[in-house]
């Protein structure tokens, strides 16, 4: 033990007398632990933001979609994937017979400008009836949601997200009893909806504008829906429920015409593509920590080359090559794990500001491996100045000029 504390020591002093040359040597894999790190953090960051809005709109959810664009537990790909079918009315009053669903919300949605005074946004219209504020868990803030008689009295009537009121009326309150206009038609605003959040992997709530669906035939003029959803009465009730509604719907569709996902196939099915995406981004940063090696590999040559004669002089006076070996592995070391603790430390204050606005965070295990690759880079790009410097013979090094 105390041989070791002998390196340490001996390999701090060494560094003590060149301290700018030993910092840009750990900057490399400074930037590469941070880099690292940082990624890692915001991948979990962004697991866990999606996982809470999926929690927030219900774990009792099922969504009827066109085609079978989940399989095998992510999204399948391929243009048959999304099937071309559309719902109609008739499904939602078939489905709604069922009573392990608490309610049918039919869903067409379609990308339009809205227009209130000068102001004009590109925002997401949401028409669909009087349910989807319930199985989607949807409050509003200020005014009142739309009722199942201004679905069917087709009142041009919306509600909005707080997003989209204050970028059309600066005030989400003064949005309430005011009106827009969306591709020319004139809407009054009835209620302006509590922030819900999105926008980071997922659909941002806040900015969507929901409307009666029969009202939205206006720009509906097939009078079909992209997607049904469906809130099931218990969690209990979920496979019953899904196999009710699988039966109604293949008495007009063929089974690869539509697919009924539960929420968690969704998150499993997003949670997998960002999982390969961060790899992907992580194997990249990690070129750094490479680059980071062999400047450290580079430093530690050049540092041999300095030393030569004191080599020499340590060899004559009685050191073995193993001590010399150890005395420049653990300096290479020593140079990685610093450059890991800086990244790591500067990381942990990037989160710590960036947690004010997203959930990222740092896990033990980004820790140890960012700990465990400085210090396995250190003896990689070391052993070798290391073992230079212990095979140099004591009597040529000590007459080196």
């Amino acid at each position: 033990m105390n041989y070791f504390l002998f390196i340490i020591k001996s390999a701090a002093f060494d560094f003590s007398r060149n301290k700018g040359r030993t910092f840009l040597t750990s900057l490399g894999i400074l930037i590469g632990v941070l880099s690292v790190v940082l990624l890692t953090a915001f991948g979990l960051g962004l697991k866990k933001y999606i996982a809470d809005q999926f929690e927030s709109l219900g774990t009792n959810l099922l969504r009827v979609l066109p085609g079978q664009p989940l399989r095998s537990g992510g999204f399948s790909g391929g243009p048959s994937s999304f099937g071309t079918i559309h719902f109609e009315e008739k499904d939602v009053v078939k489905l709604s017979r069922l009573r392990s669903l608490e309610v049918v919300v039919p869903v067409y949605y379609k990308s339009m400008d809205v227009v209130a005074g000068k102001n004009t946004e590109f925002a997401t219209v949401y028409m669909t009836n009087s349910d989807v504020f319930k199985a989607i868990n949807l409050n509003t803030e200020y005014g009142a949601p739309f009722t199942k008689q201004d679905v069917e009295k087709r009142s041009k009537v919306v509600v909005i997200g707080p997003k989209i009121a204050e970028n059309l009326f600066a005030d989400q309150k003064a949005a309430v009893d005011r009106s827009l206009k969306i591709e020319g038609q004139t809407f009054k605003v009835l209620g302006v909806l509590g922030a819900k959040g999105g926008g980071f992997g997922g659909p941002d709530l806040d900015s969507f504008i929901y409307m009666p669906y029969k009202t939205g035939y206006i720009f509906n003029t097939d009078k079909q829906f992209i997607i049904l959803i469906l809130k099931v009465k218990s969690d209990q009730s979920i496979e019953t429920a899904k196999t009710e509604a699988n039966d109604i719907l293949l008495k007009r569709f063929k089974k690869d015409d539509f697919s009924i996902v539960e929420q968690g196939e969704i998150l499993s099915a997003i949670n997998s593509i960002f999982a390969v995406l961060n790899t992907v981004l992580i194997a990249i940063a990690a070129i750094s920590l490479v680059v980071g090696g062999i400047g450290i590999m580079n430093i530690m040559y050049v540092t041999v080359t300095e030393r030569i004669k004191e080599i020499g002089i340590r060899r004559a006076l009685g050191a073995r090559k193993k001590d010399i070996l150890y005395q420049f592995l653990v300096e290479s070391v020593i140079l990685s794990l610093l450059g890991g603790l800086m990244g790591l430390l500067l990381a942990a204050l990037i989160i710590l500001f960036v947690q004010r606005f997203f959930p990222a965070y740092i896990d033990l295990q980004s820790i140890m491996l960012a700990l465990g690759v400085s210090s396995a880079i250190g003896v990689i790009f070391g052993v070798f100045p290391a073992k230079k410097a212990a095979d140099l013979a004591p009597i040529e090094a000590i007459r080196y000029e």
